[in-house]
């Protein structure tokens, strides 16, 4: 197989990932065609997947808007994926140009990516770092250049933690981020579930399987299971919604059925 130039030395380009087949999804160029065969056999049982992964972005554009509107100009974007267009910081720094922007993930081809995406840009970064590893994260080069954790943050977790396994203990991960965070910071989360999707759950998991096959399990999870993550938080109107109700740019009912697949919400540090 030919390696692309953008694609770094160190990865294995016959083996499936994650960020890529998301990329895949959101019609980005920076996927193999191992990557687009996984997607491919996922869609054959959940055939809206992309109209998922979109309402998934547009969710989290929402979301970095409000929390410019409510003052907050840094943000940390863990399990961020390969920068496609239209990612937190264009959208944060449009609204606010001096607006500082992490992104974390594990992925070496998101890493590689985003460095080049960022490259002159001294506002925003990409560490190479493990969501369940709160504190390699925290204690970065890059969180420490750019994020003052004494002011709020807006901490985003977006279609990451249907990634992470109870075993692996991803409340806890997101509990040691959160009690990081400066009073007024918020936690914008989304998730996928079984609530929501116009399938039959047996179906809907065929592409469950698909996950579970390229080796990175997709843990569905319940609202109420979902909920928990935000312990302790305030929830920011509307709570843990659909991700087309989360306060809207355009009329919920305009939205593709698959949209609704999964939840959304923001919590705010009292």
């Amino acid at each position: 197989m030919e390696r692309p130039a953008w694609a770094p030395r160190s990865i294995d380009i016959t083996v499936p990932s994650v960020s890529r087949i998301y990329d895949f999804y959101l019609g980005g160029s920076h996927n193999f065609e191992v990557d687009r065969e996984a997607a491919r056999r996922a869609m054959e049982f959940v055939p809206g997947l992309p109209k998922i992964m979109q309402a998934n972005r547009a969710f989290m554009r929402r979301a970095v808007r409000h929390a410019v509107d409510q003052g907050i100009t840094q943000f940390l974007d863990i399990g961020s994926g390969i920068p496609t267009f239209g990612n937190v910081h264009e959208v944060a720094q449009a609204a606010s140009p001096g607006a500082r922007v992490v992104y974390v993930d594990h992925d070496p081809v998101a890493v590689a990516h985003s460095q080049a995406v960022l490259d002159g840009n001294p506002h925003a970064d990409v560490a190479a770092a493990d969501l369940l590893k709160p504190q390699d994260i925290l204690t970065s080069p890059q969180v420490e250049r750019l994020l003052d954790l004494d002011r709020p943050v807006a901490l985003l977790l977006v279609a990451i933690l249907h990634f992470v396994e109870d075993a692996d203990d991803p409340y806890g991960a997101v509990a040691q981020l959160g009690r990081a965070l400066a009073p007024g910071s918020l936690l914008v989360l989304t998730h996928a579930s079984y609530e929501g999707i116009p399938l039959p759950a047996e179906r809907a998991g065929g592409a469950v399987d698909v996950y579970k096959d390229i080796r990175n399990p997709l843990i569905m999870r319940s609202r109420d299971e979902i909920a928990r993550f935000f312990e302790g938080y305030d929830m920011v109107e509307p709570g843990l919604v659909p991700m087309p109700h989360w306060r809207p740019d355009t009329a919920p009912e305009d939205e593709d059925p698959y949209a609704f697949s999964g939840f959304a919400g923001v919590g705010r540090t009292a």
